[in-house]
């Protein structure tokens, strides 16, 4: 991952989309703190991924009490 101050990063760009395309990551920092990152753009979500990352929450939480409570019995307790 490169580097590159907000002035340099501005008179720069055409390069640094041209590292970026390449697939590096750029950092752009103001007076030395990371204020933005360049990266890849990605047109599309990894949808099975994302099932896959659901069903895993689903599955962790599935038996799960709190001190003998159920989490719908919270969230009833909770409704008017």
């Amino acid at each position: 991952m490169k580097e590159f101050g907000a002035f340099d990063a501005k008179n720069r760009l055409s390069e640094l989309l041209d590292l970026v395309e390449a697939g590096e990551e750029i950092i752009i920092t103001r007076r030395g703190k990371p204020v933005a990152r360049l990266a890849r753009y990605s047109d599309g979500h990894d949808i099975q991924a994302a099932r896959q990352a659901a069903d895993a929450i689903r599955s962790a939480r599935k038996g799960v009490r709190l001190d003998g409570i159920s989490l719908r019995e919270l969230i009833d307790e909770g409704r008017p």
